[in-house]
């Protein structure tokens, strides 16, 4: 099996063919099937992203990355669900996401080596992935041959950075598959997730949706990832994936080396990638344990000079003035 291939005539042809279409329908419409790409290639470019092609067997996915040294670890992002619903009951002929919010988080992440993948059947053309059909974006979304099929990219991104760590990074639904992979893996050394679907079926109960017996759910491999340094970002105004979804998860993973931040002003989409630089600068970890008790690395959170990231996230910070000391300021709750 080719591990992955930067551009390729077929890919050439299908985007050829697609344009086409999009000419013979008319220029009114202004080629909406087109633009994702185009804004996608919008954030990417800038962030020296540059986009490959990643065949996995079952499925070729779409990837973004940078990789420049090889000698540190790689953070790894998993894109959300998508455009996977047009309404409440019809689901989408094509889940690429409008606005690519995961890819948004890598594009502002200044680490060395970062690599974004998207979904299955997500800016890959369709006539590449002949397995892709709609219960790929709706029930059989986190199904294990999705986790295959993206542990498998993670593999091959790994081994361009031999023997070096894996970070994983996962936005809405991308959060589920960012643990699901972790927990068939011996080289993750973080998990974060942001407005993460981290219990499927309590979301889905929350909205009155059907379950997905198909799928994986996340809160039911906590255990397996327990000893993972993770943190679960959540936005206070999230309706879509509330703060509740991210405790309850870290309550079955324990609290060692799990923890869950509620973001103000932030909801489910859109902002996050603002905020992201000094988000990032909270680093993972586990708790010591001494005696019986757990005491996290950075025991007087009530002191600016006993916050290793306070500095980090201040400098890092490219908003306004008032949301960098908000930001700066998460560098210290607990």
């Amino acid at each position: 099996m080719q591990p992955s291939y930067r551009s390729s005539t077929r890919l050439r042809q299908c985007m050829a063919a697609a344009l086409s279409a999009c000419w013979l329908i008319g220029t009114l419409t202004g080629c909406v099937a087109l633009d994702p790409n185009a804004h996608a290639d919008a954030l990417a470019g800038p962030a020296g992203l540059h986009r490959e092609l990643i065949d996995t067997g079952s499925f070729v996915l779409t990837a973004f990355a940078r990789i420049s040294r090889p000698d540190e670890p790689i953070r790894l992002y998993i894109e959300g669900d998508g455009q996977a619903w047009l309404s409440r009951t019809e689901p989408s002929l094509d889940p690429t996401p409008r606005q690519a919010e995961g890819l948004a988080l890598a594009a502002v992440d200044p680490a060395p080596n970062v690599v974004y993948l998207a979904r299955p059947c997500q800016f890959t053309p369709m006539a590449m992935n002949p397995r892709c059909g709609i219960p790929y974006w709706t029930g059989k979304r986190f199904a294990p041959e999705v986790v295959t099929s993206m542990n498998e990219a993670v593999r091959q991104f790994a081994a361009q950075a031999p023997g070096q760590a894996v970070e994983l990074v996962g936005y809405s639904g991308g959060g589920a598959l960012a643990v699901l992979v972790a927990a068939r893996r011996t080289d993750v050394a973080s998990i974060r997730t942001v407005a993460g679907n981290l219990d499927d079926e309590f979301v889905n109960r929350l909205h009155d949706v059907s379950s997905m017996p198909q799928s994986g759910n996340p809160i039911d491999f906590a255990s397996r990832v327990a000893a993972i340094p993770q943190i679960h970002f959540s936005g206070a105004d999230d309706t879509v994936v509330p703060p509740a979804v991210a405790q309850r998860f870290v309550d079955a993973a324990g609290v060692r080396c799990a923890r869950a931040l509620t973001i103000p002003g932030l909801a489910h989409d859109g902002g996050w990638s603002r905020r992201w630089p000094g988000l990032l600068a909270i680093a993972p970890a586990c708790m010591a344990e001494r005696g019986s008790a757990l005491v996290h690395p950075r025991a007087n959170l009530n002191s600016p000079t006993a916050c290793a990231s306070f500095a980090a996230c201040s400098r890092n910070c490219s908003a306004a003035a008032a949301d960098c000391s908000t930001s700066a300021a998460f560098c210290c709750v607990e």
